[in-house]
């Protein structure tokens, strides 16, 4: 009997865009901010779809730095500073902060910072310099590097780059990962620390700060449902405890501890469930899942021994359940993926993107 997880599932494609590979992202107001090269571009969303448009604006994003789209320009995360500059990229405003771990000579942001829905407020990550022992000494090395103390997590306007609120969480990251709720009451913020995997909090941005609601580790924060305090996550194996080692989808409840739904992917894979032996070098990478409109979750994997143009392969999962519906199946190969919010999705392609949909 075919299991539920092969089940092909034909997607529709909708449009091909013939434009520069890059990765994409979704913004406020309708928008899609695609980055390739040292540049950052802004676009109305439908107008990209149907190809040939140019962008509302295209920012320049210097080395080590990662952006997002504001109003009226882009917001940076850069090794030194976050810096907001307007379409022409001149700059609008900047909260410096220490450079980020690992230092000279490549100094790099872990990622981009996060726009709220409403496009009022930035939250952004940023690294701290440990305070000085009693004896004046500074504490010994970290994962993160010598003299850091813990990241602290800024909420900054986005009109003025004012910090409303900042709130130091237990992390040195390498790698950081933030959903905004779409109401924009809640904010989730996954960090990835050397040695130690994920951490991922549920965060309440209220008049008097940043309150933590709750949290779970070594899952990264996929999204929000609509209409609901339930976030989902991602779990992979990542070798830091062979015999807890898997990959899992998860759904929580940011009120309580525990997940209040697992789905074990190694079903996906067609291997048993249960902790995965990284040492065989023969199973299969979930890369990524990604949020459908609330409804569907994207799973994406690739075997770990490579494989190029079509050996990625895509799930369709139940987001109520994470049970999965399907298997993907296209007529052209694939590559990283981003939703579009509406239910349609985009891969990047040789000469640009598709443009997805279900049947």
């Amino acid at each position: 009997m075919t299991s539920p997880a092969e089940t092909p599932i034909d997607a529709v494609l909708v449009g091909a865009v013939d434009a520069a590979p890059g990765s994409a992202a979704v913004a406020a107001g309708a928008r899609l901010a695609v980055r390739h090269a040292g540049r950052l571009e802004v676009y109305d969303t439908d107008a990209f779809l149907r190809g040939g448009s140019a962008p509302r604006c295209a920012v320049e994003v210097p080395p080590g730095a990662d952006g997002t789209p504001l109003a009226d320009g882009a917001v940076l995360a850069g090794p030194t500073c976050v810096r907001a500059v307007d379409s022409t990229g001149n700059v609008r405003w900047e909260v410096p902060h220490p450079t980020w771990h690992g230092g000279p000579p490549h100094p790099q942001a872990p990622d981009a910072p996060a726009v709220s829905p409403d496009g009022t407020l930035v939250s952004a990550v940023v690294p701290a310099l440990a305070e000085p022992a009693s004896n004046g000494t500074r504490p010994p090395h970290s994962p993160g590097g010598p003299g850091y103390g813990r990241d602290v997590l800024l909420l900054l306007d986005a009109a003025t780059g004012r910090i409303r609120s900042a709130r130091p969480v237990n992390s040195r990251a390498s790698v950081v990962t933030q959903r905004w709720h779409p109401d924009g009451s809640l904010l989730a913020l996954s960090c990835w620390t050397a040695w130690y995997g994920w951490s991922t909090w549920w965060i309440e941005p209220r008049h008097d700060g940043l309150h933590i609601r709750g949290g779970t580790r070594m899952r990264e924060v996929i999204g929000f449902l609509p209409g609901s305090a339930r976030a989902l996550t991602l779990r992979r194996a990542e070798l830091l405890a062979p015999e807890d080692d898997r990959d899992e989808l998860a759904a929580h409840d940011i009120t309580g501890d525990e997940p209040v739904a697992v789905y074990d992917l190694a079903a996906l894979a067609g291997r048993r469930a249960g902790p995965v032996d990284l040492r065989e070098g023969s199973d299969e990478v979930f890369e990524d899942a990604h949020l459908l409109a609330g409804r569907h979750v994207l799973v994406a994997a690739r075997p770990r021994s490579g494989g190029g143009a079509g050996a990625h392969r895509h799930w369709l999962c139940d987001a109520a359940t994470l049970h999965p519906l399907g298997r993907l199946r296209y007529p052209v190969p694939v590559g990283r993926v981003t939703p579009l919010g509406d239910g349609s999705w985009l891969t990047v392609g040789t000469h640009g993107f598709h443009h997805w949909s279900l049947p």
